[in-house]
């Protein structure tokens, strides 16, 4: 090891790091990196073969997060026995990746697992290095004790209904999605806190039609994840009577979807946009609707990128509102992009001399493949620095014709 990386390894830890990431990779998975700067944590990552040189400065660390994928047997008994050393320096590890499940003898966790970990991990090391302040301090330090006693099992309480609730609202999004031979789609979600405001889904509405939406409420975090349920089960793309049905045009899919909110005189001023496609998998004929939401994107070969624009107002504010809709040929090479206001900074902005126009960085990975596309956009928004405070959902759901 040089002089250099010596150095660099020993300035990682001069201040106190909540998350030490340890990798062969050396990068950090982004949606990791994400939910680590959304909850305002600091974090460094580093090889796991540079560990050693910081075993002086442990004071600093609060977690340690390792990543044993791809490790040979000699290097995962050293994994093993590292975990083993922090955890008498009272440093709790987490194994996070494909190969944790060989560590744990557990399932793999999800990100929302992950962070339920991280807080509680870091809310034990904070009380343990507190510990020598009490017994210097007397009556001071016992409730002090006692408080961080009760905080840490608050935590824990809340830690654990957040992350059912994060569990839950992701059962009510598809698995996967209907096998169509000529279609392939991609989806992003990516919550700003623990739960989402938004919802989507895709769904086969019979033998030539396939309904997709995404929808988006006002605001985040538990009582938005609350709406979205209600928005799931409220969005009704088609009615059965006896041995026939129907299927609702987008107009209506919208229209029926805000007379339920407005009928259900939600508290809180709650409302919500939306916008629904429905596609003809045989015609590849496209109509859709929108309330309030941002526009689709029509990507076309050889063509300028799209916006369809279309009006219709925020859902849940007026019963009577009209949803117009239109219609569009879709053809072989043809994307479609829709995404919540979450991922709009990602894709492009506006300005009031020139409108909205598309950033360069989103323009350069239209061209991809769908689903390569959509792996694109999401390291774009990992790699974008966004303020803790402007930290919105991210959805999209993307389609292309093949």
């Amino acid at each position: 090891m040089s002089n250099t990386e010596l150095n660099t390894t020993v300035e990682v830890l001069e201040t106190f790091t909540d998350v030490l990431y340890l990798a062969n990779q050396q990068q950090m998975p982004p949606e990791m990196m994400r939910l680590l700067k959304q909850k305002g944590l600091s974090f460094k990552i580093l090889p796991m073969e540079m560990f050693p040189n910081v075993c002086t400065h442990l004071e600093l660390i609060g977690t340690v997060i390792i990543d044993p994928d791809g490790l040979d047997a000699q290097q995962q008994q050293k994994i093993t026995e590292m975990a083993e050393y922090l955890e008498t320096e009272k440093i709790k590890t987490i194994f996070f990746g494909n190969g944790a499940q060989s560590f744990e003898q557990t399932s793999p966790l999800s990100i929302e697992e992950l962070w339920a970990a991280v807080g509680i991990n870091l809310e034990r090391r904070k009380r343990a290095l507190l510990a020598p302040l009490g017994s210097a301090a007397g009556t001071y330090s016992n409730e002090l004790a006692e408080q961080l006693s009760m905080t840490e099992a608050l935590i824990d309480n809340l830690a654990e209904q957040l992350r059912m609730a994060g569990i839950v609202q992701r059962d009510f999004l598809p698995k996967q999605f209907p096998p169509c031979e000529n279609l392939r789609w991609a989806a992003t979600f990516l919550p700003a806190e623990w739960v989402s405001g938004d919802i989507y889904d895709v769904v086969r509405v019979d033998e030539y039609h396939i309904g997709f939406y995404v929808a988006d409420v006002v605001g985040h975090g538990v009582p938005a994840a609350l709406l979205t349920i209600f928005l799931k089960k409220a969005l009704v793309m088609r009615r059965t009577e006896n041995n026939s049905y129907r299927i609702f045009s987008p107009s209506e899919v919208i229209t029926n979807l805000n007379r339920h909110m407005t009928g259900q005189k939600l508290s809180g001023y709650q409302f919500a946009t939306c916008c629904y496609c429905l596609l003809n998998i045989k015609t590849h004929q496209l109509s859709y609707a929108r309330a309030g939401h941002p526009y689709p994107i029509l990507i076309r070969p050889g063509r300028d990128i799209q916006k369809l624009e279309i009006r219709g107002s925020l859902l849940g504010i007026f019963e009577q509102a009209e949803f117009p809709q239109k219609t569009i040929q879709l053809q072989p090479g043809d994307k479609l992009l829709l995404y919540s206001d979450g991922a709009e900074p990602f894709i492009g902005n506006f300005d009031e001399q020139n409108g909205f126009s598309f950033n360069d960085e989103f323009l350069k990975i239209t061209n991809l493949p769908v689903k390569e596309m959509n792996g694109a956009f999401n390291d774009l928004v990992q790699k974008q620095k966004i303020r803790t405070s402007e930290i919105d959902d991210i959805t999209t759901v993307a389609l292309q014709i093949y």
